[in-house]
């Protein structure tokens, strides 16, 4: 059985294959989310809308609706879920790992179509993005 594993989180997604137990872990994709490493105020580049005071003739600056950056994660983990779609819809993978923090892997979670989630055969919430493939594939063993 084929697994992929897709270590991640805000900013970097890594995608790995493993052929079996015993085949050596391969990574098949790194992708870097450059506008999570923007500070909230950089990626809304627009000043905020004013509004009145209910009473008086004051003006303030409205507080954005959402956080940017939960924005940002969540346009990332919606770009995961579509490659992993990709991968499953070509026949690529018949398993699926998932390893990031808690807060990414509920995004992550969040946007896997229900195929996908009947794909899931395990999940680990730790941040392995920029461990070496020797700590992911200890890891992926440890999870299977």
């Amino acid at each position: 059985m084929t697994i992929w594993a897709v270590v991640a989180d805000a900013a970097r997604a890594r995608l790995f294959q493993l052929e079996g137990r015993a085949a050596p872990l391969e990574e098949l994709k790194d992708m870097i989310h450059a506008e999570a490493q923007l500070q909230g105020r950089e990626i809304e580049a627009d000043r905020p809308g004013r509004a009145f005071d209910s009473v008086g003739g004051g003006r303030h600056a409205m507080e954005p609706t959402l956080d940017p950056r939960r924005e940002e994660a969540e346009r990332f983990a919606r770009e995961i879920a579509r490659q992993l779609q990709s991968g499953y819809e070509q026949r690529r993978f018949e398993g699926l790992c998932l390893i990031a923090p808690p807060a990414f892997l509920g995004m992550l979670r969040a946007e896997l179509g229900t195929v996908l989630h009947r794909t899931v055969v395990g999940e680990l919430n730790k941040d392995l993005t920029h461990a070496d493939t020797a700590r992911v594939a200890a890891e992926l063993q440890a999870l299977l």
